[in-house]
C-alpha cells in the first residue's frame, strides 16, 4: 500500500482543488430554483467517476433529483462494497452569518469552509480520491466497488428506496459503506456501529367546536390544552425518566457488559457536556450513563406543543384544540409502526371521555446495527488505526440515517460507518467546515480499508 499512500500524499493539492470545484456548485435540493444546480452537480460527479476509471457510470433520473450510480467489477471472487453518499446540501440561510460566501470554498486555519464541506461532499470525495489512488497506481481495485450517490438526502431521500427496490439485483454487494458521520473528537477516529430509528407522531386533542370564552365556559367543559398536558405527562416517569407507554421496552435489546465497557471507553466529559448545553443538571433514564442514553437507549420526547392564544397580552380563551409533536428514538429491535401502535393504544386508554384524542403518524425509520466483530468493521478498524495512528473508538449514533436500514431490509447488507468530519463542524449551520488533516487522513483510511476488505475473512 505504500505506493497508493504516496500517491495520495503527492496529489493533495489536486485533490483539494477538485473538491473545491464540487463545493462551488449550489446543489440545494430543497429549493426548486436550484434544481438545475443539483443536476449539474450530479453530472460533475459522474464526470469525475468516469475520469478516475470506473467502468460503469450513470446519472439515473428519478421523479425528483438524479442518483449517480457507478461501479468497478474487475476483481472476480473478491468482495463487493456498496458506497453510499449524497451530493445535495442544505440551504445556507441566514447568509449574513457566514464569514465567507458558502459556495466559495475558503481555507482558514487548517479548515475548509463551504456548504457541503462536511455534509457530505467532502466525505464522498474521500472515496473518489481513494479509488483514484488505487486505479492510478495499480490499474485495479482490491475489491469490487459500487457507488450510490443521491441528490435528495437533505429532503428525506424521497426516491431512494424506490430506486434501491427497482435495482435490487444491480446493487447486490457484501457490505455497505457510508462516510456521513463524525469522528468522536479531533484526532480520534471512530466507527459508528449502531443508529437509532425514529417514530414520529402528532397527538391532537379536540374539545368544543370552537374556542370558548374562559369566563363563560370555564369549569363547564374540559380544556383540551390541560388534557393534552396530562396525557403527555403520563407517558414518562418524571423521577426515573422511563417511558410508561405499555410495551414500549418489550423489544429493546439489553446492553451486554462488553458493549457497556466499550462505550465507557469514550472520552466523555459529563461536566463539560452539561456546561456546553447550559443546563443545570443532566437528566435521563435511570441506570444508564449519558452516552448510553443518547445512543443505545430508546426515548420519547415532546418536540413541540401548541394550543389557544400565544400572542402578546391576554386573551381569555379555552382552546378548541391542542396538539403536540412527539418523536421516539428507537433501538434494535423496535419497529416504528409497532411503537406508533403502542402510543395510539396508550392515548386511547388514558384520554378522558370529555375530549376527542387522535394520533397522526408523520414518519418513521428503523434502527440499524452492525456487530463490532463484523469482518468489514474489523477491516475498517485496522485501516483507521494505520491512517490516524491510534485504534478507533466504537460509538452509537443517537440520530437516524434511514438508508442504513433500507440497505439492510432491501439488500441484506450490514453497513460500516466511518467519517472524517468533526462533531462541531457546523453541518446545516452557517460556516460549515471540514478539518483538512482529518479529510486527508480519512482519504488514506478509505484506501487502506479497500485493501483490508479484499482479505477480510468470511465476508462473502
Amino acid at each position: 500500500m505504500d505506493d497508493v499512500l504516496a500517491y495520495l500524499d503527492g496529489s493533495r493539492d489536486a485533490q483539494l482543488a477538485d473538491l473545491k470545484q464540487l463545493l462551488e456548485i449550489p446543489s440545494i435540493s430543497t429549493l426548486p430554483e436550484r434544481s438545475g444546480d443539483v443536476a449539474r452537480c450530479a453530472e460533475a460527479l459522474a464526470g469525475r467517476l468516469r475520469a478516475i476509471g470506473m467502468t460503469t457510470v450513470e446519472v439515473a433520473r428519478t421523479a425528483g433529483h438524479p442518483i449517480v450510480y457507478a461501479e468497478w467489477a474487475g476483481a472476480p471472487g473478491a468482495p463487493t462494497a456498496l458506497v453510499y453518499g449524497h451530493y445535495d446540501v442544505q440551504p445556507v440561510d441566514p447568509l449574513e452569518l457566514w464569514d465567507s460566501p458558502p459556495f466559495e470554498p475558503t481555507e482558514r486555519d487548517g479548515r475548509l469552509y463551504a456548504r457541503g464541506a462536511a455534509d457530505d461532499k467532502g466525505q464522498v470525495h474521500m472515496h473518489l480520491a481513494a479509488l483514484a489512488a488505487h486505479l492510478s497506481t495499480r490499474g485495479r481495485l482490491p475489491v469490487n466497488v459500487k457507488l450510490l450517490i443521491e441528490g435528495e438526502e437533505e429532503i428525506s431521500s424521497l426516491h431512494l428506496e424506490e430506486f434501491i427496490r427497482t435495482n435490487r439485483d444491480r446493487l447486490r454487494a457484501d457490505v455497505g459503506v457510508i462516510s456521513d458521520t463524525a469522528m468522536y473528537a479531533p484526532g480520534v477516529p471512530s466507527i459508528v456501529y449502531a443508529l437509532r430509528g425514529i417514530a414520529y407522531v402528532q397527538l391532537e386533542v379536540e374539545g368544543a367546536r370552537t374556542d370558548l370564552h374562559s369566563g363563560e365556559y370555564g369549569g363547564a367543559v374540559a380544556n383540551p390544552a390541560q388534557v393534552l398536558c396530562e396525557i403527555v405527562a403520563a407517558m414518562k416517569d418524571p423521577r426515573t425518566g422511563r417511558v410508561l407507554v405499555d410495551g414500549f421496552y418489550d423489544r429493546v435489546r439489553d446492553l451486554d457488559p462488553a458493549e457497556r465497557a466499550e462505550l465507557a471507553k469514550l472520552p466523555f466529559d459529563e461536566a463539560a457536556y452539561r456546561d456546553e448545553l447550559g443546563v443545570p443538571v443532566l437528566f435521563g433514564e435511570e441506570g444508564y450513563s449519558t452516552t448510553e442514553r443518547t445512543g443505545a437507549r430508546p426515548t420519547l420526547e415532546i418536540n413541540g406543543i401548541w394550543a389557544g392564544f400565544t400572542g402578546e397580552g391576554a386573551k381569555t380563551v379555552l382552546p378548541a384544540k391542542a396538539s403536540a409533536k412527539i418523536s421516539c428514538r428507537l433501538v434494535p429491535d423496535q419497529d416504528p409502526e409497532e411503537v406508533a401502535d403502542l402510543i395510539e393504544r396508550f392515548v386511547a386508554r388514558v384520554a378522558p371521555p370529555t375530549v376527542r384524542a387522535r394520533l397522526v403518524r408523520l414518519h418513521g425509520g428503523r434502527p440499524a446495527m452492525t456487530p463490532i466483530d463484523h469482518p468489514a468493521v474489523r477491516a475498517a478498524s485496522r485501516a483507521l488505526e494505520r491512517a490516524f495512528g491510534q485504534p478507533p473508538l466504537f460509538t452509537r449514533e443517537g440520530g437516524s440515517i434511514p438508508v442504513v436500514a433500507s440497505l439492510d431490509v432491501l439488500l441484506g447488507l450490514k453497513t460500516v460507518l466511518f467519517g472524517a468530519a468533526l462533531p462541531n463542524c457546523g453541518m446545516h449551520a452557517p460556516n460549515e467546515w471540514l478539518d483538512l488533516d482529518s479529510y486527508f487522513r480519512g482519504t488514506k483510511a478509505v484506501a487502506l480499508f479497500l485493501n483490508e476488505l479484499g482479505s477480510a475473512p468470511d465476508l462473502r
